[in-house]
């Protein structure tokens, strides 16, 4: 399993392709829904999944110059 740059997970490489896949093309701030049907498809749970997308959208923010919490304008 391949270490996660973006906190402890520790990912497969599958896992991240298909976590960034649905970061880069699908949404930056999954619902519910979403948020379900991509760990289902990871194989993680729905809290893991969330977790790597707040952080993942942290270091997207830092990438972009915005602070890494979400403030007044959507991404």
């Amino acid at each position: 399993m391949a270490s996660n740059a973006t906190g402890c997970l520790k990912l497969s490489e599958d896992q991240i392709k298909v976590l960034e896949e649905n970061f880069n093309k699908v949404t930056k701030h999954p619902d519910g829904t979403t948020l379900m049907l991509i760990a289902v498809e990871c194989g993680l749970s729905e809290e893991d999944t969330e977790k790597w997308f707040k952080q993942r959208n942290a270091k997207w923010r830092q990438a972009e110059g915005l602070p890494a919490e979400l403030g007044s304008v959507l991404d």
